[in-house]
């Protein structure tokens, strides 16, 4: 009875080493594919585009027919929605404000294409920043952020003047900010 007892303690280290053996292996071998992949966040499709149809609301609220543009990690568009009457440029406009909001408010720490020019961004010394394809220094763009993470950006055009643009896009942000993260 003692060798059988002690055969099965013997037995139960036994296989006790061999899984732990198993699991130090496997997390050796997995290590180096996690230094190979990079995650990103980014809004859900559906937060996207809500964001986009607040903006053109609260325009239209405010008596302005304008598009609204999400980008999101990559800089491409995730959300579009176009007003009823709305110019033709604001399609292409309303992009390029998300997409400097982004790209810029992420490299400059700013929250929106407003606050980069007044920072002195886009102006005649950064004149250079003007060349680079699809970029486009006027207020309209906001930031979106969540915590310390840049999601994206919303540009909105199509309002008489970037500043009321700009407004819009802001109190769309604001409105959904707590869904987003803070």
């Amino acid at each position: 009875m003692k060798d059988r007892n002690s055969w099965s303690r013997h037995r139960a280290v036994c296989c006790s080493l061999v899984c732990l053996s198993v699991l130090a292996c496997a997390s050796a071998c997995a290590a180096p594919a996690n230094d190979s992949i990079v995650t990103t966040q980014k809004l859900a499709w559906r937060v996207a585009n809500e964001l986009a149809v607040k903006a053109v609301e609260l325009c239209e609220q405010r008596g302005y027919s304008v598009t609204a543009t999400v980008v999101d990690t990559s800089g491409h568009q995730q959300a579009v929605v176009k007003g009823d009457s709305v110019p033709l440029q604001s399609l292409s406009v309303s992009y390029r404000k998300a997409y400097t909001a982004y790209s810029y408010g992420q490299a400059f720490g700013m929250r929106s294409t407003g606050e980069l020019l007044r920072a002195g961004h886009g102006g005649p010394a950064d004149a250079g920043l003007n060349t680079i394809p699809e970029v486009l220094f006027v207020p309209g763009g906001v930031t979106i952020r969540s915590g310390n993470s840049v999601l994206g950006g919303l540009g909105v055009s199509g309002a008489p003047g970037g500043d009321r643009d700009e407004a819009c896009a802001a109190d769309a942000l604001a409105q959904l900010q707590d869904r987003i993260g803070r």
